[in-house]
């Protein structure tokens, strides 16, 4: 899979309120225009809270 931009990750997060569960995340992205791709690779992280856009990206990751 190719991997995810991270700033483009973050765009579709843009004023999401830390911490956020993975559902949270999801339902986010979706709604600030994430693509498939981007929301398919969310999906396969793990089912915990994110604390930080740094967390997100670091999960993103070792997903991508």
């Amino acid at each position: 899979m190719a991997s995810v931009n991270p700033i483009q990750l973050q765009k579709h997060l843009k004023g999401i309120d830390y911490p956020v569960d993975k559902e949270n995340l999801i339902k986010h992205a979706k709604g600030h225009g994430a693509d498939d791709k981007l929301i398919s690779v969310l999906n396969q992280l793990p089912d915990k809270e994110f604390e930080t856009p740094a967390d997100v990206n670091k999960a993103v990751g070792k997903v991508d």
